[in-house]
């Protein structure tokens, strides 16, 4: 139960990164006038976060 748990707050964890990132770009957007600044803070997002998702199971395969 514990481990599941710890799994649960890892994948939160990297939802949250990679949601963050496209509701900054989108602040960003409102307060400059532009349109490209949450398209780019979801990809950054999207990529950062599954990017953690792969170490972290990777790190899982060699525990």
């Amino acid at each position: 139960m514990g481990e599941a748990l710890g799994w649960a707050a890892r994948i939160i964890a990297a939802g949250v990164a990679m949601f963050l990132p496209a509701v900054a770009g989108g602040w960003l957007d409102a307060r400059l006038g532009t349109g490209f600044l949450g398209p780019v803070g979801l990809a950054i997002g999207f990529v950062a976060g599954l990017a953690w998702l792969v170490r972290m199971a990777q790190a899982r395969g060699r525990a």
